[in-house]
C-alpha cells in the first residue's frame, strides 16, 4: 500500500506543474484521496464484499466528488487532476499511466434489459482506457465495447461511443 501511495505521489509530481510537495499532494489532492480508498474498496469487491466496498466508494465520493465504482480496474501511475465531477463505472478499466481531468465519464451507453425491463446484471458495460492515455475535461467515454488504445488524448468535451486506435488524439470539432 505504501508502494502504491509513493507511485501516486510521484505521478502528481511528474505531470502536475503546480504540485510543490510530496507533503503538499498527500493532504491536499483528491486524486490521490480517491485512489487511495478505491484500493481497499475494489479489494472489498474483489471479495464480494459488495455492501461495504460501495460504503468506502460513496464516503470517498463525498469527501473528493469524484466517484470511482469499487468494480473498477485503476492501473498504476495514475493521475486524476482537479478530479470534481468524475465518474468511473463498475466495469471500466483504465491502464497504467493514465491522467484524467475533471468531468470526465466512463460510462454505460445502454445495456440490454430483461423480459420484466430490469437491466441485465453482470456484463461489461463501460469502457477500457489504455495506457499512458490523457482525458481531458468534460469529455464522455461509453460503452463496454468501447476502447480507447495506448498513449491516446482526448481532448475536452468530447463524446465517445466508439474504440478510438492507439496513439490517437480525439477532440471536439467547432461546429458553425
Amino acid at each position: 500500500m505504501c508502494k502504491r501511495i509513493r507511485e501516486d505521489i510521484a505521478a502528481v509530481r511528474q505531470r502536475d506543474p503546480a504540485a510543490r510537495s510530496g507533503f503538499e499532494i498527500l493532504l491536499m489532492y483528491a486524486g490521490v484521496h480517491a485512489l487511495f480508498w478505491h484500493r481497499p474498496a475494489h479489494w472489498l469487491y474483489r471479495h464480494h464484499c459488495f455492501f461495504l466496498a460501495r460504503l468506502v466508494s460513496q464516503l470517498t465520493r463525498f469527501f473528493t466528488g469524484i466517484e470511482i465504482h469499487p468494480g473498477a480496474v485503476i492501473g498504476h501511475n495514475v493521475f486524476i487532476d482537479h478530479g470534481s465531477g468524475i465518474v468511473i463505472g463498475e466495469t471500466a478499466e483504465v491502464g497504467d499511466g493514465c491522467t484524467l481531468y475533471q468531468g470526465v465519464t466512463l460510462g454505460a451507453k445502454s445495456f440490454p434489459t430483461n423480459v420484466d425491463g430490469t437491466p441485465v446484471k453482470g456484463i461489461k458495460r463501460h469502457p477500457d482506457i489504455g495506457n499512458n492515455v490523457v482525458i481531458y475535461s468534460g469529455a464522455t467515454i461509453l460503452g463496454g465495447n468501447t476502447v480507447i488504445g495506448d498513449n491516446c488524448v482526448i481532448g475536452g468535451n468530447v463524446w465517445l461511443t466508439e474504440s478510438v486506435e492507439p496513439g490517437h488524439t480525439v477532440y471536439a470539432a467547432h461546429a458553425e
